[in-house]
């Protein structure tokens, strides 16, 4: 086979990262730090800053050639276009060999005001992006300092840590004398985000290793650690976190919440459909993140990987096999303005469960605005 045939061949998808965090928090020093690891040295940094001059650019280490800055406003929102543009570019400049360097990850750092869920969106939804990158998660800054501060005070900070995969707290030295706020603040981070992962920048903990391939699905067939992020025990029921209160960790900053849905069933493929179309018409604007597998009747030794966020959801990846000795569905929910019974009688009905007073799967079939009543 030529050389050139070679190259035309399907190309590995390109992870991509999202680094968030408030305003101060710390992005910037925490991704010159990631920068400075030989094996993130094919990695592509988009930068996007609020306001007419951007200078976040000056303060990275790398400015190449793989680093790109949006400064016209707020890259989640007023610049949505300019970002699907850049990635797009990004791939023809490295398609026709005009880059400096071949990436194969992309990090792209939001401005500290960003509600990060429309950049995930933009990856999961745009028909050629979401073949040539996959979602690999979404990093978030908080400053251990002013967290508790910034989390009362700014709606947007909260929904930040909510749809994280990895949370990094910074500054911990600065506030390590107050053992009774660090523990509170991580006790709040936990409850908006309780299969996020908790590091600690000044312990060493943000390392590229715990940060980056979160794995959520793999183009070389691998099965991806899942464990991690359905971690449905953890959502069950109210614990003990040693002070003796019982607290709802699933719950917390009044609005936003997090739970799971299991069954033993397997779902039908056009179940399937149905249920994710029914899900995103009804809630789509409230479902923050949805990740889960799923058991499927055509074939209950190959789950189905699924991942959302609001309205967008990329289609489900088909694994080789399950990852573990757990073969129910298993559907982690981080969502805004709902509860787990608005979700679980949907659920049920799309896995014939009866219910008093719920519609089954065949009235949802037949009329689907029953579920908006």
């Amino acid at each position: 086979m030529s050389e050139q045939v070679k190259k035309r061949g399907p190309k590995p998808p390109i992870s991509a990262v999202i680094l968030t965090g408030f305003l101060g928090a710390g992005k910037t020093t925490l991704l010159n730090r990631l920068l400075l690891a030989e094996h993130l040295r094919d990695t592509a940094v988009i930068i996007n800053e609020f306001g007419e001059i951007g200078i976040d650019h000056l303060l990275v280490e790398r400015a190449d050639e793989g680093l790109i800055e949006l400064s016209a406003g707020c890259l989640c929102c007023t610049v949505r276009g300019d970002l699907m543009a850049t990635m797009e570019d990004l791939l023809r400049r490295l398609d026709n060999g005009r880059l400096a360097f071949p990436f194969t990850r992309l990090i792209i750092e939001t401005t500290g005001l960003a509600d990060p869920a429309p950049v995930m969106q933009t990856i999961l939804q745009h028909p050629y992006l979401r073949l040539r990158y996959r979602l690999d998660g979404v990093i978030t800054v908080v400053d251990a300092v002013n967290g508790m501060a910034t989390l009362d005070a700014h709606p947007e900070s909260v929904k930040q840590v909510a749809v994280a995969d990895r949370i990094v707290i910074t500054k911990s030295d600065l506030a390590g004398a107050q053992s009774e706020y660090m523990a509170a603040l991580r006790t709040r981070l936990q409850g908006l985000a309780p299969t996020a992962r908790l590091l600690d920048q000044a312990g060493g903990e943000a390392t590229p290793d715990n940060l980056l391939d979160l794995g959520l699905w793999r183009a070389d067939g691998r099965l991806p650690d899942v464990a991690a992020w359905l971690a449905d025990d953890a959502l069950s029921s109210p614990h003990d976190h040693g002070s003796g209160a019982v607290l709802d960790v699933n719950r917390h900053d009044i609005s936003i919440r997090a739970f799971a849905l299991t069954s033993d069933k397997p779902m039908s493929l056009p179940a399937l459909d149905m249920f994710l179309d029914l899900l995103r018409a009804a809630h789509g604007p409230k479902l923050l993140r949805v990740k889960g597998i799923i058991s499927t009747s055509d074939d209950p030794d190959a789950p189905f990987l699924l991942q959302g966020v609001q309205h967008v959801f990329h289609p489900p990846v088909r694994l080789a096999a399950w990852p573990d000795d757990d073969h129910r569905t298993r559907l982690v929910f981080i969502v805004r303005d709902l509860v787990k019974s608005d979700l679980q009688g949907l659920f049920n009905a799309f896995h014939d469960i009866p219910a008093i007073d719920q519609p089954d799967r065949a009235a949802l079939t037949d009329n689907p605005l029953s579920l908006r009543r």
